[in-house]
């Protein structure tokens, strides 16, 4: 079952990280450190497979001011896409 919900389609990814397998708290450290590397506007997209992602990369990214354009689920695997 594929689920989405939040989805804007007019952005480019700059960035990408392939997180699955990563256990929390890995996840939600590894995209803050990307965030530092990014500039403002730019476009990061996270998969992870860790089910505590949902609880802290979109809310995270709300807290740092960051836009939360996608949140998708496939199965176990979760699909975020922010804009710094």
């Amino acid at each position: 079952m594929k689920e989405t919900n939040n989805a804007k389609t007019d952005y480019t990814i700059d960035y990408f990280l392939n997180l699955e397998g990563e256990p929390c708290p890995f996840p939600a450290m590894s995209t803050i450190d990307a965030y530092d590397d990014m500039k403002d506007g730019e476009v990061i997209e996270i998969i992870s497979d860790c089910p505590q992602s949902i609880n802290n990369i979109p809310v995270d990214a709300k807290n740092r001011n960051h836009e939360v354009l996608l949140v998708e689920q496939n199965g176990p695997t979760f699909r975020y896409v922010i804009r710094k």
